[in-house]
């Protein structure tokens, strides 16, 4: 009998218009719940994850390989999408000083400050001073705040606060009913080209050999789904500008890819991403929305220059309603849609781990290896878009696990691998997907920015 994520996953497959014969080569053990949490984050985990490795598998298909079995087990899973790692045996330090949590006059927001500009930008709101203001200056000046107060006031200066929802209070506004009018992610075709093919491949080669993939992402999701072309085989180049700043998951987040400085701002940089785009098979951004698109990178801009280019985008709302433009993060994103609220039944709770960001990398890794292997059968320049937000609706849609937050923890050392890195001895997640005939993993360690050369 088929279960619960099988189904998840053919809803999934269906949504890409991919053929049903795949599915039979799949796998999927385990059962729900497997972290303390009431909703279905190892259906989630599990499903994204079979996804984006099937794909890949199809599309190897296309280049004449045989279908080969796939296994991804629940716990294994939902493990991989906790990001969890060390480098050097210590654990990094993931929150800012002022990330968290506030109480407000008539309920709570959550900052978003990991990074100084942010962190600043919502203290000098505060009419604080970011040089000698603490954390209980903070929640002092906060309680004299209503929540939605704070949170507009943020965000017309671009920063990353929102106010603690429930789920009522979300479906009532209207960027959640722009969001539940729209599918959970769109492939679309944005421009004519023949087919691009791609070289057959040999017996031993990986679904994805051959296919090379820019990955101009920096968070999480973004990183996450261009990690998981590189377990598949991608050639996969990280680019990010030497201007900003990056998170410690960067040294978990960027294995098996190359990773290059790009400054964007300049002639030559912008030059040398022309050149690397000609012989791109695959683009992924997910910085703020409209940002590549001004500085010349949108996605017609780059299909005109390169056709049959599969371009990847990531946004936090979505690319409809109020909130199109709107920034924001996996915590943030839990917050203002009521997962936190619903999780902790009256005490706020985030959920165990960024699922938002972590299923919608996933979910960008299933859209390339999908939106490739249109391109194969009926050419065409395509644009996959991906939200935190409807990966939460859709998460929300798959229901709540009764005693979930019963469950215990797992034990993580049966799924981890350490290997070293260019940031230290790097103790991290092996992958989840378990391909029987070339098995998936990352062929480049990871490597801090600009380390590669920005050349294929």
């Amino acid at each position: 009998m088929p279960s619960f994520s099988f189904d998840t996953l053919t809803t999934l497959w269906h949504l890409a218009n991919l053929p049903d014969e795949a599915l039979g080569f799949i796998a999927l053990p385990g059962q729900e719940p497997v972290f303390p949490s009431t909703f279905a984050i190892g259906t989630a985990a599990q499903s994204t994850i079979a996804a984006a490795a099937l794909a890949a598998c199809e599309l190897a298909h296309v280049r004449g390989a045989d279908r080969q079995r796939i296994s991804v087990d629940m716990t294994h899973a939902a493990v991989e999408c906790t990001g969890w790692f060390t480098v050097d045996d210590k654990e990094p330090e993931t929150w800012g000083a002022f990330s968290g949590l506030y109480q407000c006059a008539d309920g709570y927001v959550r900052i978003h400050a990991n990074f100084e500009h942010h962190q600043n930008g919502a203290l000098q709101v505060l009419g604080l001073d970011p040089n000698t203001a603490t954390r209980a200056d903070a929640e002092r000046a906060l309680l004299g705040w209503r929540a939605i107060d704070f949170e507009d006031a943020c965000a017309e200066r671009g920063l990353v606060v929102t106010m603690l929802r429930t789920f009522a209070q979300w479906d009532a506004t209207p960027q959640a009913q722009a969001i539940a009018k729209q599918p959970l992610m769109t492939i679309t075709r944005i421009g004519d080209a023949p087919p691009r093919t791609l070289a057959p491949l040999s017996v031993d080669a990986r679904p994805l050999d051959g296919v090379r993939v820019l990955d101009f992402t920096r968070i999480l999701a973004g990183p996450v789904g261009g990690r998981a072309l590189a377990a598949f085989g991608a050639d996969v180049m990280l680019v990010n500008s030497p201007n900003l700043p990056n998170i410690p998951a960067i040294a978990d987040t960027s294995r098996g890819k190359r990773s290059a400085h790009l400054d964007l701002l300049t002639d030559a940089g912008r030059d040398t991403l022309w050149r690397l785009i000609d012989e791109a098979h695959v683009f992924s951004q997910g910085y703020r929305p409209g940002g590549l698109a001004e500085l010349g990178f949108g996605p017609l801009a780059v299909a005109a220059r390169r056709p049959g280019i599969v371009y990847t985008s990531l946004t936090a709302y979505g690319t409809q309603g109020p909130w199109a433009t709107r920034r924001g993060f996996d915590s943030l994103v839990q917050t203002a849609t009521g997962f936190n609220d619903a999780e902790g039944n009256g005490k706020p709770r985030p959920l165990p781990m960024q699922m938002l960001d972590m299923a919608s990398g996933f979910l960008m890794a299933f859209g390339a290896a999908a939106a490739l292997w249109k391109q194969q059968h009926e050419g065409g320049s395509w644009h996959v878009e991906v939200s935190l937000a409807q990966t939460g609706h859709w998460l929300r849609g798959l229901g709540r696990v009764d005693g979930g937050l019963d469950a215990a923890r797992p034990d993580f050392a049966p799924y981890l691998q350490r290997k070293a890195s260019g940031f230290g001895d790097l103790n991290a997640v092996r992958p989840a997907a378990r391909l029987e005939r070339t098995p998936a993993g990352y062929a480049r360690p990871s490597v801090p920015p600009g380390t590669s050369e920005a050349t294929w």
